[in-house]
């Protein structure tokens, strides 16, 4: 619920800034509104989430060092991304079940296919918004939200930061960014690993 506030404050931040490839935006809308709303359907009737967990991080740590790989090796040139969408309904779908996912996947994937840095970020978070709208409208109609005063917390601390990410994603060169993606990757892989163990 949260995201819908955070991922429409970024979205729009990245739309002005330019950072959006509206081709890739739409191409990632459709099917991963369908995953989402698919994954929290699945979540709210049928699906242990913190089972799952464990594993998309697992993913997660592999595609962060890909991203780290890419980011030391010489710029190759792009190649056609495929399989758009069955990447964008696995991402909506995991980011449902996972509570949280869709940037990392999607974003991670098309990063490790060589994809440019600031569109592949602004388009992937743009499309988020409706991503995180279709979950919580799938949630609150299956089962209701509890615990507003954490919600209202990160929509106050997402809207704050989002403008500042996106200004950073139009700024840093590629190399540093795709560093701090895949490290940033990394470290939420583990920590999310290790808790599943204790």
């Amino acid at each position: 619920m949260a995201e819908v506030f955070t991922t429409g404050a970024s979205g729009i931040a990245h739309f002005k800034l330019g950072n959006v490839n509206k081709k890739l935006f739409l191409n990632l809308l459709v099917p991963g509104v369908i995953g989402a709303v698919l994954g929290a359907y699945l979540l709210s009737d049928w699906i242990d989430g913190d089972a799952i967990k464990p594993y998309m991080s697992a993913y997660l740590l592999i595609l962060g060092v890909v991203i780290i790989t890419k980011a030391l090796k010489k710029r190759k040139r792009k190649s056609k991304t495929r399989n758009l969408g069955p990447l964008a309904a696995f991402g909506g779908f995991m980011d449902s079940i996972g509570g949280g996912g869709w940037g990392p996947i999607v974003t991670s994937t098309l990063l490790s296919q060589g994809r440019t840095v600031n569109y592949t970020i602004g388009s992937v978070n743009a499309a988020e918004f409706f991503i995180s709208l279709s979950s919580a409208v799938t949630f609150l109609l299956y089962n209701g939200i509890a615990a507003w005063h954490v919600i209202v917390g990160l929509v106050i601390g997402g809207v704050i930061a989002s403008p500042f990410a996106a200004i950073l994603v139009k700024k840093i060169k590629r190399k540093p960014l795709m560093l701090l993606v895949g490290t940033l990757v990394i470290l939420m892989s583990l920590r999310t690993i290790i808790l599943a163990w204790l």
